[in-house]
């Protein structure tokens, strides 16, 4: 077989040679770099695969399609098989005499590559896993041919353009391609006979069953660091947190140890394979040749891939003893928070406190932080328990340990002597001190080196410390549990001002919150007072669907349900090159790389007749995303004029939203009552100044009476409570049973409204489309409820 044959892409197959303009390839022909799988995704660069045909040369080459398939189903991340099952059955179908090719087999032995452990297809041990299997079949290419046929592109790259220009496909190649994977199916029916098999090949270690935790993509309003700061007891360690990382060099992912091709004489070796010695070594006389090779004396040029990223733990161990208490264990914490949490560290960490005894400890809340601050010991120095830590069972090869302990305790004799027998295992050496000074110092072949030194300015960045929060007479304090809320309450909530997107599907509006929220709301279709219904009174609240959306604010979106009526969230980021569906319902997420589609730059995101589309108005062609199953593309060449007419009128609809957000009032503090016997919320009174209506107005008055709070529960001192809920809504529980619990929104702005589980009163803006409330006068709510509830708080107070 020759190169150009081997290479050979096909029409209507299910991979391509395309180009990516934006990776040049250092055998300068930059076109055809890229192999795909259309509306799939990418496979492989070029170069990449050369690399692999060239570890796979001296046992012959397997067919290329069926290379490329296990090349795909060995990558990281997320992978569409049904998108390739789709193809190969495509290509079934046009070949109905090929009746071999049990494609479901073949698939299913592509399962099997994917569920196996990320240390089995990463770096050399992938090379190996192709080793493996292909050594169980028939090659397309001997030895010798491959050697030529690497040789001939090493010469001429640009051959690649011939076989890039596409073929009808013969029975002959799918054969060789597709049935290649149902014989490997028979031969390797589960992850372990693949395993068991490789390791017959080469000692692979075993390892521990990896837990893959979704990075994905929930954003929270106040990351972790910043909840240190606000908390009294933690303001201190998380007030240094991002002092110390702006200077901190420890090196926060390691490659494992591995030679990476760079040229010249990092590329020589003296152990290889005849087809790999230097050809100089040719020159020598036979004797002088025969003896150079039989002591290893000769060189051979070393192709190997690069190194992996080497997956280690982290052990830190945190001195309590007396020298490192008050300012220095206040940094030992800070240095270790920093550590854990710093932006690229991506290894596993463990923390224990060193006294009289070893205690293993978390730092992932705040509350664990407060708690474990607290951890002291009256021993003068933990030579001990530090030497306890090395006798145990902590032999694992891939371990990083830290010791953060005072700089005084090193000149202790016991401690230095136990530091020193362990100095091998004990990776960084980090000492705190009154004055704010870090050292770090790092292990290295036996010897101790100073590595930096970061001094804290601890007056500076301790001058502001947050305000003690209100503390209630019964003992409990802010660090009780919060008040439980439903997800939704018999009025609606205020829209709110910050969107991602919005949505018209089905004549029903939604709205995708910052706050990662999925909500339905609508606008009202009374219009028969056009004076009175103006642009801003046909709006009206929403509802809660769906809560903690894992998603980024980025791209754009369009939402749509499936067979189920759950709902799928489609995401198109055309900076990335990446398309995504999300079911907000099951959480169930697959992507798909758009690197190589040559999407226009103006084509948007669009839900249609079914289906989610990336369309253009005057462009002809689009590209169909179905609702069901996987992300994958489907080209659509034909123009749809109704799908033109469709999105103008969605665009036109959903421009009716805007300006449909309120100010939420979601920062509570100082509800009690005034003088005037009025609510007083964050400062601002509850009043009637017009008829029928209740809306909220800056207070100036003095308060009489303060509800204490815990959490987002404010309790008055007859036992009445007001529980808050950040997405803008009040519940009401008097102490007197004979008022009924019920509900305000929490705005500053505009007229409010008052609702129990069976009435209603004020703006129709809070009034649910569909309900079975009575409807009221406000003055008549404000009367039952609101009142009766300030009367019963105020003669208990007096």
């Amino acid at each position: 077989m020759d190169i150009i044959a081997y290479f050979q892409s096909y029409i209507n197959y299910f991979w391509e040679w395309t180009t990516d303009e934006d990776v040049p390839d250092d055998t300068g022909y930059n076109e055809n770099n890229l192999i795909s799988i259309p509306n799939v995704g990418a496979i492989a660069y070029r170069p990449y695969v050369i690399e692999i045909l060239k570890q796979l040369q001296p046992q012959g080459l397997p067919p290329f399609g069926a290379l490329l398939l296990l090349l795909y189903a060995s990558q990281d991340g997320y992978l569409n098989l049904d998108g390739i099952s789709y193809h190969l059955k495509r290509v079934q179908l046009n070949h109905l005499d090929v009746e071999r090719l049990n494609i479901d087999k073949g698939i299913r032995f592509l399962e099997n590559v994917r569920n196996l452990g990320n240390k089995y297809k990463k770096g050399q041990n992938r090379i190996v896993l192709l080793q493996t299997v292909f050594a169980h079949l028939p090659v397309v290419a001997s030895s010798v041919s491959a050697d030529l046929m690497l040789k001939v592109f090493a010469k001429r790259p640009h051959i690649i353009a011939e076989s890039a220009h596409k073929k009808q496909p013969n029975d002959s190649v799918i054969i060789k391609d597709i049935r290649t994977l149902a014989i490997l199916d028979g031969r390797f029916p589960t992850t372990e006979s693949i395993i068991n098999a490789m390791k017959g090949m080469v000692d692979i270690p075993e390892l521990e069953d990896e837990v893959i935790e979704e990075g994905t993509t929930v954003e929270t309003d106040k990351d972790f660091i910043q909840q240190l700061i606000e908390e009294p007891k933690t303001f201190q360690v998380g007030s240094l947190i991002k002092r110390i990382w702006s200077g901190l060099k420890i090196p926060m992912r390691h490659l494992s140890p591995g030679e990476q091709p760079i040229g010249g004489i990092s590329d020589m070796t003296n152990k290889g394979e005849l087809h790999r010695m230097l050809l100089s070594e040719f020159a020598n006389e036979d004797e002088v040749f025969m003896n150079r090779v039989a002591n290893n004396e000769a060189l051979y040029i070393q192709r190997e891939i690069p190194p992996e990223e080497n997956i280690f733990e982290r052990i830190i161990l945190i001195d309590t003893s007396l020298k490192n208490w008050g300012t220095p264990k206040v940094l030992a914490f800070a240095s270790a928070i920093a550590v854990i949490k710093h932006p690229k560290a991506h290894s596993e960490c463990k923390v224990f406190a060193l006294g009289q005894n070893n205690i293993p400890i978390s730092l992932d809340k705040v509350d664990e932080v407060v708690e474990n601050l607290n951890q002291v010991s009256s021993v003068l120095e933990v030579s001990h328990a530090l030497e306890k830590f090395f006798d145990e069972e902590h032999t694992e090869k891939d371990l990083e340990v830290f010791f953060i302990t005072h700089q005084e305790n090193l000149v202790n004799q016991n401690l230095q002597k136990v530091i020193h027998e362990n100095r091998d295992r004990l990776k960084f050496l980090v000492t705190t001190s009154s004055d704010g000074e870090l050292n770090f110092y790092k292990h290295h072949k036996g010897t101790r080196k100073h590595i930096q030194k970061i001094v804290l300015p601890l007056q500076e960045l301790w001058a502001n410390p947050p305000q003690r929060r209100q503390r209630r007479e019964n003992g409990i304090s802010s660090n009780g549990k919060k008040a439980d809320v439903p997800l939704n309450y018999p009025i609606l909530f205020p829209a709110p001002v910050n969107k991602i997107a919005t949505f018209l599907y089905e004549g029903e509006f939604y709205i995708l919150s910052n706050k990662k929220q999925l909500l339905r709301t609508y606008l009202s279709d009374n219009y028969y007072n056009k004076n009175y219904y103006d642009y801003y009174k046909i709006h009206h609240g929403c509802e809660v669907l769906i809560e903690d959306i894992s998603v980024k604010p980025k791209g754009q979106f369009a939402l749509a349900r499936n067979k189920q009526q759950e709902f799928i969230l489609c995401q198109y980021q055309p900076d990335k090159k990446m398309i995504s569906k999300l079911n907000l319902n099951t959480k169930e997420y697959s992507e798909l790389n758009l690197t190589g589609k040559r999407i226009p730059l103006n084509h948007k995101l669009v839900y249609y007749d079914k289906s989610f589309y990336l369309h253009q108005h005057d462009i002809p062609y689009s590209y169909k995303i179905p609702i069901e199953g996987n992300v994958y593309l489907e080209e659509v060449l034909e123009k749809d004029k109704e799908m033109d007419r469709n999105t103008s009128k969605v665009e036109t609809e959903i421009k009716k939203l805007s300006g449909s957000g309120i100010k939420i009032l979601n920062n509570f503090s100082n509800i009690g009552i005034n003088a005037e016997k009025r609510l007083v919320i964050s400062n601002s009174e509850l009043n009637k100044l017009y008829d029928n209506s209740i809306a909220l107005y800056r207070n100036g008055r003095q308060l009489r009476i303060y509800a204490e709070q815990n959490k987002n529960r404010f309790t008055f001192s007859d036992g009445s409570e007001i529980i808050t809920d950040t997405r803008g809504m009040l519940a009401f529980k008097s102490s007197n049973k004979n008022i009924p619990e019920f509900y305000m929104p929490s705005t500053d702005h505009g007229f409010l409204a008052l609702a129990t589980n069976t009435e209603f009163g004020g703006s129709e803006y809070y009034l649910p489309q569909n309900t079975l409330l009575k409807v009221k006068k406000m003055e008549e709510m404000y009367e039952e409820c609101l009142e009766r509830f300030i009367d019963q708080i105020w003669e208990y107070g007096t």
